[in-house]
């Protein structure tokens, strides 16, 4: 996989937005590296003191500003927390909103870094930067049901423990449309209780 396929694979892809603006408006940057030879995205572990999701696996995001669009807020939110830079020319598309039960309306962006080598996390959100090879993403989801929701609850295996959503929702999506090629929707997919909050 190389940043033409995908870029071409987002090109295709029909986005779906929610339409929600009495929800906060987040972004979040699908953030592909190449990482010891092999593609990879960018995930963090989130600062134990937060005050939300501490020590969470999330990828590098957060609200966006008074008038900034998706882009500008997922590029933001990746320079502060990793500092990474990568431009409007590195956006290679966007997934899916993802609508969270904490009142968010989240929109993926998807952007291609390259190699950047390590990569260290702002202290104040980050506790680890992981560059996770695509391989590892790219697996067979877990679904669960739980007695507060119809919906499945998604989990992706990682680290000898499991991606939630929001974040495992995005990135199996993502998956699904760079690796596969495939069209696959997720804000139907559920997070667990604890993250509702």
């Amino acid at each position: 996989m190389d940043r033409a396929s995908v870029a071409a694979r987002l090109l295709g892809f029909p986005r779906l937005e929610a339409d929600r603006p009495e929800l906060k408006q987040a972004a979040v940057a699908v953030c592909i590296t190449e990482h010891h030879g092999r593609p990879a995205l960018l995930i963090t572990r989130r600062a134990p003191r937060m005050r939300a999701h501490a020590g969470q696996l999330a990828l590098p995001g957060g609200r966006r500003e008074p008038g900034e669009a998706a882009v500008q807020g997922a590029l933001r939110e990746l320079h502060e927390e990793v500092g990474l830079t990568v431009g409007p020319d590195d956006v290679l598309g966007l997934l899916d909103d993802y609508v969270t039960r904490s009142g968010y309306v989240m929109t993926p962006v998807v952007c291609w870094a390259g190699d950047r080598g390590e990569l260290v996390g702002a202290e104040a959100e980050v506790a680890q930067v992981h560059q996770v090879p695509l391989a590892d993403l790219d697996v067979e989801p877990r679904f669960l049901q739980i007695p507060e929701s119809d919906a499945p609850v998604i989990q992706l295996p990682l680290f000898d423990r499991y991606l939630h959503a929001p974040t495992a929702a995005i990135v199996h999506q993502f998956c699904q449309i760079a690796c596969r090629g495939l069209v696959t929707r997720v804000a139907h997919l559920e997070q667990p209780v604890f993250a509702w909050r």
